[in-house]
């Protein structure tokens, strides 16, 4: 069982290796779509109207497209059939029949059709972004099912007419009438569901499947559709959506609409997906612990993403930043200021994984990169606590709803939340975002100091010395002073490698603190360790094994008592079949500083699974009892275990 961080989007827990974007110029409007997908066949038949603006002086433009759909046809508004060139990548180039006028909007119609199970080659490699099949079929924005652009940055409009066989629902963008019936391509009966999303976004997102509901909690307005084998989690899920929205609501302000489907997706794709008015999240998280936090972050999207987005990939911080801090706002309001503070730490981690280049320059990465993803979500998200750490919590979410309010259905550049925080805090902020936005790296804070006793009975003045690395450092930092008696908390401006601070308390001084509440991005030894174990991950996850091992044995050798670290190398050793080493970095966990707590009950349940493995039943049912005993069920811990202890485990029949 392989547990750790929350993986958001997918793009964190997937191979994500990618072609870069196309940068044209070009701008769609709006789409009309009319497709009917064949689940028997794997199969999707589409006409798609796409209006669009010509960069000036173009001779040809280019719109990302399926490796997998053949285009059939290309027509001008007047029916003249233009000429296309289907590049490596994906990408169709076409040439128009008479020159572009500039600012004239141009219809052209794509007909196309093919067979995506989601074993092809995809627009993105690694991921599995479409799939036409049963229960649930997926068509991500991100698969370029239809003709696009801008991913994420060209904003649209989208009238979709979707037929699937009889006994599908269709959960898409927009206002939806009552689904009709209809005799699919095949002759078989079907449905047409039809949607309208009139507001320039991202509708470009279609779920279809046999699912029941809706649950409903609250007024009803966020509805959920599970397929049967996870009906049991619907209510719960409702009640946790509900909850979530109207967290969001109150934090955010209105969304643009106040009707929000949570659908299921399988578990052979991302993790979630998101669009206007839509929600989607893979079936196995729906009743995990872990599966709240992926649903705020998804939920979270509908006014970062949706209702807002960025101009530029160099701009994407904002969202994916406010996407993930506005989970982390949830998790606060749901559990408290300690499971903030836990998750800060491995955020953090994330923050520092790949920081290399400053974030106004992340729109040189691929998008669905570990690098990208690491920076935008991770860091975007430290800066957002951050700023609520510098300005307080009334101006950040004042700043929050200004940004949303000022910049709905459009796009925002760093300069204009720089602006709308300034307004709101009334701080002058541009040394925050240059050294967070335009700067790379963190500093790591060194703290010398001395304690005098004061005359007449006054108390004690502790003398100190702020040192850092970062010569153009310069933010409030937050001194604590532990006494006998009251804590003396006191913001220091903390400029450049070297600053001083005196702080007097009544008490003697027992211990000071820098940041003792992680409200500034800074490293640690213990940070490091996290890094190389989020590294080791993502290179599992991307299938090098040997690399992986690599950076758990970095994160070992920085903290030989890591329970995390030898947990992962235990992992990797197992999925090599290396038992004996298995077992023996497990054992190690075991002994090491039992930090996250779940390592214990986890690693008794994989030494359990080597002992079936090698037949040796008596040790391996002692595991699964250990496993037992610690009463926690991470991921479902224990329930795993008292089904091994019913029943041995028995490796799986593959290579």
């Amino acid at each position: 069982m392989a547990l750790g961080a929350l993986a958001l989007g997918a793009l964190m827990t997937a191979p994500l290796h990618g072609q870069a974007p196309e940068r044209t110029g070009l701008n769609i409007s709006g789409y009309v779509i009319d497709a009917e997908l064949d689940t028997g066949t794997h199969h999707l038949t589409a006409k798609t109207q796409v209006s669009f603006t010509a960069p000036a002086n173009a001779q040809q433009v280019s719109f990302g497209f399926h490796p997998a759909l053949k285009v059939t046809n290309i027509a001008d508004e007047t029916g003249k059939v233009l000429t296309g060139e289907r590049l490596a990548d994906g990408t169709i180039r076409v040439t128009p029949a008479t020159p572009f006028v500039p600012a004239q909007v141009v219809r052209w119609t794509f007909q196309y059709e093919g067979v995506i199970t989601g074993t092809e080659d995809g627009p993105v490699e690694g991921l599995k972004l479409a799939a036409i099949q049963e229960p649930i079929t997926y068509l991500f924005y991100a698969a370029r099912w239809f003709p696009t652009t801008g991913y994420m940055t060209d904003r649209f409009t989208a009238e979709m007419h979707i037929r699937v066989p009889q006994g599908m629902r269709v959960f898409a963008s927009g206002a939806q009438g009552a689904s009709h019936a209809v005799t699919l391509a095949d002759g078989k009966p079907g449905d047409q569901f039809d949607f309208n999303w009139t507001k320039p976004g991202f509708p470009g997102t279609v779920i279809a499947g046999r699912y029941l509901g809706p649950f409903t909690a609250g007024p009803g307005n966020v509805n959920v559709y599970l397929t049967v084998s996870h009906q049991a989690a619907g209510n719960q899920l409702a009640q946790t959506a509900a909850k979530e929205y109207d967290f969001f609501t109150e934090s955010f302000g209105m969304p643009e609409s106040s009707h929000l489907n949570v659908v299921e997706l399988p578990d052979d794709t991302l993790p979630i997906a998101w669009a206007p008015e839509l929600a989607a999240m893979m079936g196995s998280r729906v009743s995990d612990k872990s599966g709240v936090r992926l649903l705020a972050n998804t939920i979270a999207h509908q006014w970062w993403g949706s209702e807002v987005s960025p101009r530029t990939l160099n701009d994407a911080w904002i969202t994916n930043g406010m996407a993930r801090y506005g989970e982390l706002m949830y998790l606060e309001e749901d559990s408290g200021k300690n499971a903030l503070r836990a998750a800060i730490a491995d955020v953090s981690a994330g923050a520092l994984a790949y920081d290399t280049i400053p974030l106004s320059s992340a729109g040189r990465l691929n998008p669905f990169s570990p690098e990208f993803q690491s920076m935008t979500l991770e860091k975007g998200a430290m800066i957002f606590h951050m700023l609520r750490g510098e300005i307080g919590d009334k101006a950040f979410l004042a700043t929050l709803k200004g940004a949303l309010s000022q910049y709905t259905d459009a796009s925002i550049r760093t300069g204009d939340f720089e602006k709308v925080a300034e307004a709101q805090s009334q701080q002058q902020l541009t040394p925050f975002f240059a050294q967070w936005v335009d700067g790379t790296g963190a500093p790591t804070f060194n703290n010398k100091y001395t304690v005098y006793r004061l005359g007449n009975n006054k108390g004690f003045r502790t003398i100190g010395d702020i040192t850092q690395d970062l010569d153009l450092f310069r933010m409030p930092v937050e001194v604590s002073v532990e006494t006998e008696g009251k804590t003396e908390d006191q913001k220091i401006d903390v400029v450049g490698t070297d600053s001083q601070y005196v702080i007097d308390t009544f008490g003697r001084p027992r211990r000071i603190s820098i940041d003792p509440g992680d409200w500034v991005l800074k490293s640690t030894p213990d940070l490091q360790v996290r890094i190389a174990i989020l590294k080791g991950q993502q290179l599992v996850a991307q299938g090098d094994l040997v690399g992986a091992l690599a950076a758990y044995q970095k994160a070992l050798t920085a903290n030989p008592q890591s329970s995390l670290a030898s947990y992962r190398i235990g992992e990797v050793l197992f999925t090599q079949r290396n038992y004996q080493a298995s077992v023996n970095a497990y054992r190690d966990a075991l002994r090491g500083d039992g930090e996250p707590a779940w390592t214990e009950v986890w690693s008794h349940i994989q030494i359990g699974k080597i002992f079936d493995i090698t037949g040796q039943r008596d040790r391996a049912v002692n595991e699964y009892r250990l496993a037992v005993q610690t009463n926690d069920n991470t991921q479902g811990a224990v329930n795993e275990a008292r089904m091994y202890l019913q029943k041995p485990y028995t490796r799986p029949d593959t290579n």
